[in-house]
């Protein structure tokens, strides 16, 4: 069982994988292009960002030395530092 399936509600169709690869691209665009703190978002017909700190009310940080880092780091996951 997948998580996010059981969360979701069902398998993921063809739609679902499509808009994964359209988020993940324009993931990968915001980076290239040095807009951290924004969230992938689809609004209607369109794919778009969004602050994060407008989608949560405030911006919030996952700490350099913090435990997820360094679990991720034990695991061989590069967060980009």
């Amino acid at each position: 069982m997948v998580l996010g399936h059981l969360q979701r509600g069902g398998s993921p169709t063809n739609m679902d994988r499509a808009l994964c690869t359209v988020f993940g691209t324009h993931a990968v665009e915001l980076i290239a292009d040095k807009d951290f703190g924004q969230m992938v978002a689809y609004t209607g017909t369109q794919v778009s960002n969004v602050p994060i700190s407008k989608a949560t009310g405030r911006l919030r940080t996952v700490p350099l030395d913090g435990g997820f880092v360094r679990s991720a780091g034990a695991l061989g996951i590069c967060p980009g530092d």
